[in-house]
């Protein structure tokens, strides 16, 4: 199968796993991501059809002991493996690639294009695929851990030059993507875009740097073919395997601290694929979803809104058409999911989403990081001195890149049932070892994630190498 298999964009592995490097001030912001945001690996902007792609009871229990976090985070792994940047000769802007690792020779992770994009940011990016390969490691299963690597391109999506950057990016990235990065969609891309580039830059696939590993590529690939086709209640399953994800870690933080889904309230940022597959989750799980942000404001309703309305009425980019809204529904500004009287903040656009200032504004308990790097460094520590807690990106937004291996490894056929039931009983053990962890160690969930798969990472390496 060639590009046309959407065959996806996961994460990676490697030695060392310090706290991801985040830019210390946030570049500005947007209240929503453009079409692929996705927490950061790859899913389309889901919709009840594939386009082209309280407090209640519970809060009045103590919060838990308040957390002393150190003002710098140490950094315990190397450098990036390698690092790249490209000037495109026709218009002079630029895309990078970052290897933060790699396992057997291959490192996985996706390809993002936003305005503004940086080489330090797809750094922080390609770490934190680093350190979501070595947190699913499991040394009885079929999926092998792959590295970590990020490629990122600087240009809006919109632009009318930038599907031709995106194939002549590709074209110059094409030995990197044959032989050892495995890419796909991400923030500002949809897989089907990323696939038509590919094909377009002459590539077989742009994740064929993993074949080799695989025991029986032909029948792996139909497997993986054959899940992309299967749709639930109008969703294709690639596009709800990370809001499963991301919705099962926000269950299992209200199970942790006794507090029931009916009456929880949640604010979601962004209703591109992540956000949009957590929201129809957690509302089905009975939570209330009470706003919802897009590149055109917020739209909140103290009662609940109707999220399979609203997900029926978004365009490629996850922006809600306003004629369906209704009464009660009001429109806010776009920073108002901010400051939302909820619960659980979740965060599903772009990075660097809350800022020092913006932390502040935030009533809610727990905020789940289903986009990539939403919290800066500097919050997130303002925000645990305050008890809130921070569920971090590199565990509540991997089930998306986890699903992809599962699948194509062999761990889990091509049936939505089998797939969510194996994505809720490995998020909600990973959730719990990290906040086991973050108990133990009087830190955040973020150190405590990294403690883990610094744990791991050696292990992998002594086990399949860095090269092949």
């Amino acid at each position: 199968m060639p590009c046309s298999a959407r065959i996806p964009s996961p994460p990676p592995s490697s030695e060392a796993a310090p706290e991801t490097p985040r830019p210390p001030s946030p570049p500005s912001r947007s209240s929503s991501a453009p079409a692929g945001a996705r927490g950061g690996h790859g899913t389309r902007a889901c919709g009840p059809v594939r386009p082209p792609r309280p407090l209640t009871e519970g809060l009045d229990r103590p919060r838990p002991t308040l957390i002393t976090v150190p003002e710098e985070t140490p950094m315990t792994a190397p450098t990036p493996l390698m690092s790249l940047v490209w000037t495109d000769h026709v218009t002079g802007r630029r895309g990078f690639l970052v290897v933060d690792r790699l396992v057997r020779g291959v490192a996985s992770g996706g390809l993002r294009m936003r305005p503004g994009c940086t080489l330090e940011e797809v750094a922080g990016l390609a770490r934190g695929m680093t350190v979501k390969e070595a947190l699913h490691y499991d040394p009885e299963a079929r999926y092998v851990p792959l590295g970590g690597a990020k490629g990122g391109v600087d240009c809006d999506p919109r632009d009318p030059e930038a599907y031709g950057l995106l194939v002549r990016y590709l074209r110059a990235m094409r030995p990197y993507v044959e032989n050892l990065w495995t890419t796909g969609e991400d923030l500002g891309l949809t897989q089907d875009l990323v696939d038509r580039a590919a094909a377009e830059a002459g590539l077989v696939s742009s994740v064929q740097a993993v074949y080799p590993l695989l025991d029986d590529e032909a029948t792996a690939r139909e497997r993986l073919a054959d899940a992309f086709a299967v749709v639930v209640d109008g969703i294709g399953l690639d596009e709800l395997a990370g809001g499963c994800g991301v919705a099962e870690s926000v269950l299992t933080a209200l199970d942790r601290a006794a507090v029931p889904y009916a009456g929880t309230r949640v604010a979601v940022q962004g209703l591109g694929t992540m956000g949009g597959a957590t929201a129809r989750f957690l509302a089905r799980a009975g939570l209330t979803v009470v706003a919802i942000a897009d590149v055109k404001g917020t739209i909140a309703n103290p009662a609940g809104l109707d999220v399979e309305t609203l997900l029926a009425a978004r365009d490629a980019y996850g922006t809600v058409d306003r004629r369906v809204l209704r009464p009660g529904d009001r429109e806010l500004p776009g920073d108002a999911w901010l400051s939302a009287d909820a619960e659980v903040l979740v965060p599903a656009a772009v990075s660097y989403a809350i800022g020092t200032g913006d932390q502040e504004r935030i009533r809610a308990r727990w905020i789940a990081e289903a986009a990539n790097m939403p919290v800066v460094p500097e919050a997130e520590r303002l925000l645990a001195a305050r008890g809130v807690t921070v569920l971090p990106d590199v565990v509540v937004n991997s089930a998306t890149n986890a699903w992809w291996w599962w699948t194509l490894f062999g761990d889990i056929g091509a049936d939505a049932d089998e797939a969510f039931a194996h994505i809720r009983r490995s998020l909600r053990t990973l959730v719990g070892l990290v906040l086991d962890r973050a108990d133990a160690d009087g830190t955040t969930p973020r150190a405590a994630a990294h403690a883990l798969a610094a744990d791991r990472l050696p292990v992998i390496a002594d086990r399949f190498g860095w090269y092949r």
